[in-house]
């Protein structure tokens, strides 16, 4: 899985927020590795430089193979709460689409899979 951190011009500390991006993405999202090709984060500041509550924005948007990108976004009080909060919200929206894609595939047998009948001739 790639991880893809971007920032808007007002966010300070870039390479240290893209580190612990990247910690959170992997602690999170580590288990739809196989699933997720690439997570792409973006962080702003929604006011720019003047002060306000809940002004910091994170959107992530994870690639999963073979489908549309899921996108969720989280504004709080610092970009690491934003963070965070982006990453539980995907990981669940992750967990929804991917069980779906499981039943999915669930509800139409292979041919010659075991729960199929097989024909036998006598």
């Amino acid at each position: 899985m790639q991880i893809q951190f971007n920032t808007d011009e007002s966010v300070d500390g870039r390479e240290a927020l893209g580190r612990h991006a990247e910690e959170v993405v992997q602690r999170v999202l580590g288990r739809f590795s196989e699933d997720v090709t690439r997570v792409e984060i973006h962080l702003s500041d929604v006011n720019g430089q003047k002060a306000g509550e809940n002004d910091k924005r994170c959107l992530m948007e994870a690639r999963v193979a073979g489908r549309q990108p899921i996108a969720v976004t989280e504004q709080a009080n610092s970009l690491h709460q934003a963070i965070d909060g982006a990453a539980q919200k995907l990981k669940r929206s992750l967990d929804s689409t991917l069980s779906k894609m499981g039943d999915h595939k669930r509800s139409s047998p292979m041919p010659d899979s075991p729960d199929e009948p097989q024909n036998e001739q006598a």
